[in-house]
């Protein structure tokens, strides 16, 4: 059986308070970990800098989350990924589920998982994110690009090497969930969605925030 390499992608902006943590509990689950640092201002970069145990990238400029994944796969495809995984920095993720999410696409079932708040697991998902911008995200993925999952704006997905190749994420900002979504059933890969737990520790959730996703959306094009 053909060994799968595994890399995990952690975009990070400003987030020298959890960085470490994350790292410390996606390392036993993946082959290759790779910081994509998007500017930061505070001491993220330099704190991981100092880690020999992975790959940090930098932005020069702040792109943005959609650019710094981009960032990421363009470098994991370079070094012979077989699985790419996308995980936050800010440690709302729980990282023993990356071997729940990878598990399609080991077994073959699968070319893109994604993970879903809404599906058997309990996320204490704040209010205005819950009744708000999750519907706002959903509405607009089922109105201009005619796809329908449960959770429209989660970042914890995998996908396998010929959909990393196939995808390629033009919308640098938070658009880049709604993208990756259209361009994932546009192309006919095999799409599946599992349960995943969310660890909310930051309710600063905008009603804009779901505006300017489907601001991105319309403006946008996803068709490429």
């Amino acid at each position: 059986m053909h060994f799968m390499k595994i890399f995990c992608i952690i975009p990070a902006y400003n987030e020298e308070k959890t960085i470490i943590e994350v790292i410390n509990k996606v390392k036993p689950h993946v082959n290759e970990i790779v910081v994509v640092d998007d500017a930061s201002v505070d001491n993220t970069y330099q704190i991981v800098k100092e880690l020999s145990s992975l790959v940090i990238l930098k932005h020069l400029t702040n792109r943005g989350q959609g650019a710094a994944l981009q960032t990421g796969n363009d470098y994991a495809l370079m070094n012979g990924a077989d699985i790419i995984v996308h995980f936050d920095a800010d440690g709302q993720f729980v990282a023993e589920e990356i071997k729940d999410i990878i598990k399609p696409i080991v077994e073959n079932q699968a070319d893109i998982v994604f993970g879903s708040r809404f599906l058997e697991k309990k996320s204490q998902i704040p209010w205005v994110k819950l009744n708000i911008i999750i519907p706002l995200a959903r509405l607009a993925n089922q109105l201009f690009l005619g796809v329908n999952l449960t959770d429209p704006q989660s970042g914890f997905r995998a996908m396998n090497r010929r959909a990393a190749k196939t995808i390629k994420i033009n919308h640098d900002r938070m658009a880049h969930c709604s993208e990756i979504i259209h361009k994932a059933f546009k192309n006919n890969l095999r799409v599946k969605e599992i349960p995943i737990t969310v660890i909310y520790r930051n309710f600063g959730q905008r009603f804009s925030g779901g505006l300017k996703i489907i601001k991105d959306l319309m403006l946008g094009k996803l068709t490429n």
